[in-house]
């Protein structure tokens, strides 16, 4: 029998605000975390703006030891593991005890791990240094470094694992998640994904040109996904974090419970078609919605708002667009739709997550979130929906069904339905 599988606890680092309290201020009042980089200036990129958390020496010394800061530097592990954590605590779970905990597994995903730690590797093996590279460059450079320290801070006995899916990272730890409890492995799963910052990360998105170059001067307008006026997207980084348990469990304990997951689906487009490594297949993309409403048993119809991938690129008419032949709804009768990163810029592996979290609190506390630098919606997106359904303020309204979906290199594709929890 498959079981019901709701959100317990939520936990997030993102550029425009470290931790649920000071996220969720941010998200609702449209506060932009993209900012001037001194260092991508220096190294003559292109984009010059970034989206990166603020993280105080205090703060990490809350979820660190001494030791295990000394030689640290990454900071997509840093920014996870306070993620994690909070997401944790949020949940009322106890800290972890001198046994393994059999029921509680972690899946959290990862683009990469550890480049800075990588970089200063070479220098030291190149400079025959190689004794000196200290104890924990294994830990902070293997891709599952991020669910290995958080695996150990929580005496994870179940599946304790790293996923990596380019963008769609976080959306599929979810639902793999999801799958897991739902099955019976595990009472509950901490899932998210994080994503490392800095310029050995976003410089070959730089390269590639995909990155604004037109408001180095004015960071926080940078970001602007459905806009005539986008010119690619800011990198950013960060990491998002939920506790998904088994509702039985969750009743138990008298857990807080922030909404119920439906279900989704996870697929790819092939690279075939229209789909390359960088552009989507817009067959499996509509494919990927409309198994997802159909593992969730809802209709089109049924959804109130979309938290979409939308990135301010060339392909955010296209996305409305899949959207809209999906759920078979245009125009007025559109859901409302918005995209967190106007606010945060891409966070990468690190974005699902993050948005995932936004989208749970818009069930949670009943409102849908402004899309910031949008004033002037793309024509070809203005074709297929009307405006008002894209929020340009705050809106305070009950909803019950919200669509996430991320879309990633490699032409693969994730999307997730949450539901308002209702005992």
């Amino acid at each position: 029998m498959d079981r019901r599988v709701v959100i317990t606890g939520l936990g997030v680092v993102a550029p425009n605000g470290v931790g649920v309290p000071a996220f969720t201020n941010a998200v609702k009042m449209g506060i932009s975390g993209i900012s001037h980089d001194r260092q991508l200036q220096d190294l003559q990129f292109s984009c010059q703006i970034a989206g990166k958390p603020e993280i105080t020496e205090n703060m990490k010394l809350s979820y660190f030891s001494e030791l295990e800061l000394r030689g640290f530097n990454s900071t997509g592990i840093l920014y996870g593991v306070i993620a994690g954590l909070e997401a944790w605590a949020d949940a009322k779970l106890p800290s972890n005890g001198p046994e393994p905990d059999w029921d509680t597994g972690i899946l959290f995903g990862s683009g990469t791990s550890g480049v800075d730690k990588f970089r200063e590797s070479i220098y030291k093996i190149d400079d025959l240094q190689t004794r000196r590279l200290g104890s924990n460059v294994v830990a902070q450079t293997m891709n599952s470094g991020i669910s290995a320290y958080l695996g150990g801070k929580l005496g994870a006995g179940n599946q304790v694992t790293t996923n990596s899916s380019a963008c769609v990272t976080g959306t599929e730890s979810i639902l793999m998640a999801f799958d897991r409890i739902r099955s019976g492995q595990a009472k509950r799963m901490l899932a998210g994904s994080t994503g490392e910052s800095g310029p050995y990360i976003w410089a070959g998105f730089d390269a590639m040109r995909v990155c604004t170059f037109r408001h180095n001067d004015t960071p926080e307008k940078g970001s602007r996904p459905m806009s005539a006026s986008a010119s690619g997207f800011v990198p950013g980084s960060g990491a998002g974090a939920m506790v998904l348990e088994d509702l039985e469990s969750a009743i138990q304990r008298d857990a807080p419970i922030y909404a119920e997951v439906l279900g989704g689906n996870v697929n790819s487009g092939g690279q075939r078609g229209e789909g390359t490594m960088t552009a989507p297949n817009s067959a499996a993309v509509q494919r990927c919605i409309t198994e997802a409403l159909k593992k969730a048993g809802v209709k089109g119809k049924d959804i109130d708002a979309i938290n979409g991938h939308l990135t301010a690129t060339s392909k955010d008419s296209l996305e409305i667009e899949n959207w809209a032949e999906a759920l078979d709804r245009r125009e007025a009768d559109f859901p409302y739709i918005n995209s967190l990163k106007s606010m945060t810029g891409h966070c990468l592996s690190g974005a699902g997550s993050i948005e995932c979290v936004a989208s749970v609190l818009q069930l949670y506390d009943g409102f849908i979130f402004p899309n910031i630098n949008c004033e002037d919606l793309h024509p070809e997106i203005a074709s297929v929906i009307n405006p008002s359904c894209v929020p340009s303020g705050l809106i305070i309204k009950n909803i019950n069904l919200l669509a996430k979906a991320s879309f990633g290199f490699g032409d693969v594709n994730a999307c997730i339905i949450f539901k308002k929890y209702k005992n």
